[in-house]
């Protein structure tokens, strides 16, 4: 029988990193939250704790008020104490586990391992909460024992309410830190476990974001406006209500332009390379126009005192909501269980059936195309979807 996980080292304090303390908090788990000394501070500022720890304060200050909820109760915040990485390392010493949540970046992952290393137990288990970093590239230069008792453990946003943790080995990974991992992920955190393998953005977002590109690149080649594809890819095609581009806006387009881009950058060999190549409008929305969803409060459709309006993806402006009424009025007549939708919306007749089959069976014959390179079996790959997408099917 495996110990149970009681106290736990989170570094990095941003949506992820916050959101991954609250959650092991509500599980009546300790956890320590750092991040680094803001980078600006005054000679006067350095000398103020609270001033240097602000990055990790102001976090679970945040995170508090945050909606909707990531504490159970606000009382659990009590369980997470904070600090930072040049003061306070020395609070790692006793932890069980530590999950490193910080910028996507290898040298600087690296460094943070190092001093690691150097700090916590033997048998501390370190994770790291990246989704496209290799774990033989992350763990260079570490000793046998740190390589032992590291792993990915890949959470989804927002932690407390996306079932999916993804877990990914390294050659080296002990198998009963693994075992001890998944306890706590089951036991402990509620969480569904879906092993992957070390391949570029692992199981959810692999498929997720093959999905999402290839509907951005069918709806270009047959002229369709995003109103158009979100009311076909939402309930009737057993995908959440908030369908393609709301969830996008919802995730942020920042974060869909990095996942596609480390996949086109890294899967060289992939029969659908291409798939990943972000779309014009989509790079222009994010590094020209800077509209990234709704951290910015405008995304493919922005909130207007005259309603909602849809990005105009020509001239990447924003415009009252229209889309193709036939495709609205054919949507609202698919009813049923999750397969009857499906059924009766590629059997639908037009641009929408058409459409649908289009991306659905591009997605579907690329998932199983992966199996084993992604993960070892179908399921895993369901699971993903259902618990990371919220997908039905």
């Amino acid at each position: 029988m495996t110990d149970p996980i009681r106290r736990v080292g989170v570094i990095g304090a941003g949506v992820m990193g916050s959101g991954i303390a609250a959650h092991f908090a509500n599980a009546g788990v300790e956890v320590v939250l750092l991040d680094i000394v803001p980078p600006n501070l005054s000679d006067e500022e350095k000398k103020d704790p609270k001033k240097r720890s602000a990055f990790a304060e102001g976090a679970l200050a945040k995170t508090k008020k945050a909606k909707p909820a990531l504490f159970f109760h606000k009382q659990n915040a009590s369980l997470v104490s904070t600090g930072n990485l040049e003061d306070h390392l020395d609070l790692l010493k006793d932890v069980d586990l530590v999950i490193e949540a910080i910028i996507e970046n290898l040298d600087i992952k690296r460094s943070l391992f190092e001093k690691l290393e150097k700090t916590v137990r033997a048998d501390t288990i370190i994770a790291s909460n990246t989704s496209g970093l290799k774990i033989e590239d992350m763990v260079e230069g570490r000793g046998e024992g740190f390589a032992k008792n590291f792993l990915v453990m890949h959470f989804f946003n927002p932690v407390r309410y996306m079932k999916l943790l993804e877990l990914v080995v390294g050659p080296k990974t002990d198998p009963a830190v693994l075992e001890r991992v998944v306890r706590c992920a089951g036991e402990q955190l509620g969480k569904g476990v879906v092993m992957g393998k070390d391949t570029p953005n692992f199981v959810g977002n692999r498929i997720g974001c093959h999905s999402m590109m290839l509907t951005m690149h069918t709806m270009e080649a047959m002229r369709l406006e995003p109103e158009d594809v979100d009311a076909i890819t939402g309930k009737p095609m057993a995908h959440p209500k908030s369908a393609s581009f709301r969830t996008a806006d919802m995730v942020g387009l920042d974060t869909f332009l990095h996942v596609t881009d480390n996949c086109y950058a890294a899967l060289t060999d992939d029969e659908e390379r291409d798939v990943f190549q972000a779309p014009g409008f989509l790079r222009k929305m994010v590094e020209e126009k800077k509209l990234l969803g709704n951290k910015t409060k405008g995304g493919f459709y922005k909130k207007t005192k005259e309603g909602i309006f849809t990005l105009d993806l020509k001239t990447l402006e924003y415009r009252p909501k229209g889309g193709d009424a036939d495709i609205k009025k054919a949507m609202k007549g698919i009813k049923g269980s999750p397969a009857e939708r499906v059924r009766k919306l590629v059997a639908t007749e037009g641009k929408a059936g058409e459409f649908a089959w289009k991306v659905l069976s591009g997605s579907l014959a690329y998932a199983a195309r992966r199996i084993p390179e992604i993960a070892d079996d179908v399921e895993s790959v369901d699971n993903a979807m259902k618990w990371g997408y919220n997908w039905e099917l």
